[in-house]
């Protein structure tokens, strides 16, 4: 960046949050709005509240009620921010890949029994079980723009039975424990209410093992590329009985095919070759394959990855793990979120102010891959080619539990 680009950044952020400051109540809570958002994009070593309040002149009180008890429609403004975002990437030139929507969780450690959610978890952050907090969240991905477009806590089932506990934590009692991927069908949902579609959905095992997630997205037409687990079960060709993913892949028939080679780069890493094979699945109670089961080798590493996916047959394997690996993207993403902005800095014990953060969290993030895109010089006008078309329908309610190559 130049001296003048830096020089002009203050303004354009005021001028950015200025739409999104009807969300709020009154002056004084859009004056917080704009000393909180300010705060998260500074380079402070920690983003909550007192700080951030130390860093705008106030009295820590002031951001800490902000968050709290002040009026103001923290789920207008992650609305607002997604319409803004929408935008934007409706005005990017056209893509091979197009617009994907990725689904994926972050975690933060933190102490002690009053965060809400925590519990000890296994936290990805740290790679093994410890206290903390998960949140789920949708991202978006198009071309080499990529921004966060909605989060949400993830509630233990520890949680959801001490109703009590949940109070005292201001989560409502309509905040129940879900299953990560039910969440992911929360955020993908909202997002279609605001005029999000897109192109491609995607995601990792953990969502891409659980048959019911897959099967709602199939039943709302929407087109996925996922991850699933060496075990995941389907059955090849016309066999009636279910194998696991890799024994698929092992069947004589299967392990002489000749893999085909495909090379992808990758914005945060080296160029890749990954050698390929695909099988005709089906999944469930399907009568017939409508899907393929992708088997892709790191030719250098020998990493293995299973993915699935509704895609047409005329879609072929190169597009289709393109958009698989544009999960990588999210990384990238979360590393900001985290390392930059504070997404995980949040400490207190009430769930509203938790919301509130992770949604101003998402006004800074929207700014920064705006303002990234910019200064790339990539967006340009009259581009109405994208993959956000018609909504289509909407994704099919799922009841609670009871307790081609090219």
């Amino acid at each position: 960046m130049t001296a003048d680009q830096i020089q002009a950044l203050g303004p354009e952020f005021t001028a950015f949050l200025r739409p999104l400051e009807r969300f709020f109540d009154n002056p004084k809570t859009v004056q917080h709005f704009r000393n909180y958002s300010r705060g998260l994009l500074t380079d402070l070593p920690r983003k909550t509240a007192e700080p951030l309040a130390q860093f705008a002149g106030v009295p820590p009180r002031c951001l800490q009620q902000f968050l709290k008890a002040c009026l103001w429609d923290h789920q207008g403004l992650t609305d607002g921010v997604q319409a803004t975002l929408l935008a934007t990437v409706a005005d990017l030139p056209p893509d091979p890949v197009g617009a994907v929507g990725v689904l994926d969780e972050t975690s933060a450690v933190k102490k002690g029994t009053k965060t809400p959610g925590v519990q000890r978890q296994y936290l990805g952050c740290v790679g093994k079980v410890q206290n903390g907090i998960v949140t789920v969240h949708l991202a978006v991905a198009r071309g080499r723009f990529k921004a966060l477009l909605d989060g949400e806590l993830f509630l233990p089932e520890s949680w959801d039975a001490d109703r009590e506990r949940c109070r005292e934590a201001d989560i409502p009692d309509d905040v129940r424990y879900r299953p990560k991927w039910r969440i992911g069908l929360e955020l993908l949902a909202r997002a279609e209410r605001n005029g999000w579609r897109f192109d491609w959905l995607t995601f990792d095992e953990g969502y891409g093992g659980k048959p019911e997630f897959l099967r709602v997205l199939d039943l709302a037409g929407r087109t996925y590329v996922g991850e699933v687990p060496k075990t995941f079960s389907c059955r090849p060709g016309r066999r009636r009985t279910a194998l696991g993913a890799e024994a698929v892949f092992a069947q004589p028939g299967v392990r002489k095919r000749a893999a085909r080679s495909f090379r992808f780069t990758q914005q945060t890493g080296p160029e890749a070759v990954w050698q390929a094979k695909v099988v005709d699945v089906a999944l469930g109670n399907d009568r017939r394959p409508r899907h393929r089961l992708i088997l892709a080798r790191n030719r250098e590493t020998g990493e293995r990855k299973y993915f699935v996916t509704n895609a047409p047959r005329r879609i072929g394997v190169r597009r289709v793990l393109a958009a698989g690996f544009v999960r990588w993207n999210v990384e990238h993403v979360f590393r900001v979120a985290k390392g930059e902005v504070g997404l995980t800095h949040f400490e207190g014990q009430s769930y509203v102010s938790l919301k509130r953060h992770l949604a101003l969290c998402l006004v800074v993030l929207a700014f920064v891959s705006l303002h990234t895109l910019q200064l790339r010089g990539e967006k340009c006008g009259g581009h109405s080619g994208t993959g956000l078309h018609g909504l289509g329908p909407g994704l099919p309610e799922v009841p609670e539990p009871a307790a081609g190559d090219d």
